[in-house]
């Protein structure tokens, strides 16, 4: 999946904005949720997208970990960037193996689409907006005032994390997929 969104997605007007096919995504899932065969090549690429969300909204206690919420909501109040990215830095050691590994590729996506933002119109804003709600929840139902804020302080922290992945992540991390 991240591979066709990575070499896909950068050339595509919108990914993770439009919705792919409501009823295709339902079929996908439950073959991919039974174990069965699914070519994505074949699929739109915005039913892959929609595929990817659903997948990393269905990981219990989301990829970013619900535990460690309170910490990445704070980390946009820090000081400068320095200080931003050491505490991303401190975080993301504190999450399993397997969601870093995630993050890395996922940011390694969003990346390269972002590199080519003036193509497919998404930025690292706007790939945030997309993304973000996707990543971290609160672990405890709010209002919706309280959801709004929090949503807009996981996008601001999505964006910073786009913007700044080769610094968090590594440089190798434009070089997870091959060339585009």
């Amino acid at each position: 999946m991240l591979s066709i969104l990575y070499h896909e997605g950068p050339s595509t007007e919108g990914i993770f904005r439009r919705s792919g096919s409501a009823k295709t995504c339902k079929e996908l899932k439950e073959k991919l949720d039974s174990g069965a065969e699914v070519d994505l090549a074949c699929e739109s690429i915005f039913v892959t997208a929609s595929l990817f969300k659903d997948f990393l909204r269905n990981i219990p206690g989301s990829i970013l970990s619900s535990q460690l919420c309170d910490k990445w909501v704070s980390v946009m109040d820090q000081g400068n960037n320095e200080e931003k990215i050491k505490s991303i830095q401190r975080l993301i050691e504190q999450l399993p193996r397997a969601n870093v590994v995630l993050l890395r590729y996922l940011f390694g996506v969003l990346h390269g689409i972002e590199m080519r933002s003036e193509e497919n119109q998404m930025n690292a804003f706007n790939l945030a907006i997309c993304i973000a709600p996707s990543l971290l929840w609160p672990p405890v139902s709010s209002t919706p005032d309280v959801e709004s804020e929090f949503t807009k302080k996981i996008s601001s922290l999505v964006q910073f994390l786009t913007e700044n992945c080769c610094r968090i992540f590594g440089e190798e991390i434009t070089s997870l997929f091959g060339e585009i």
